[in-house]
């Protein structure tokens, strides 16, 4: 399943996956694959993604 609200939040903020990928200090290809629906992230790496992307776990990844 895609995780078009990360992508869409990335985006919103102006900064590349490999720039998220630095601030949480993993490879682009790893915010490549979330983005994708092809990773499952740790929850503190969720939490990670939260903070870089100024939103919550329920912004992030809660289902509609």
């Amino acid at each position: 399943m895609l995780n078009e609200k990360m992508r869409e939040a990335r985006q919103q903020k102006g900064i590349s996956q490999t720039e998220l990928a630095k601030l949480i200090g993993v490879s682009r290809q790893t915010v490549n694959m979330i983005e994708n629906g092809d990773y499952n992230p740790t929850i503190a790496l969720c939490l990670k993604l939260c903070k870089a992307l100024d939103k919550t776990l329920n912004d992030l990844f809660w289902e509609d």
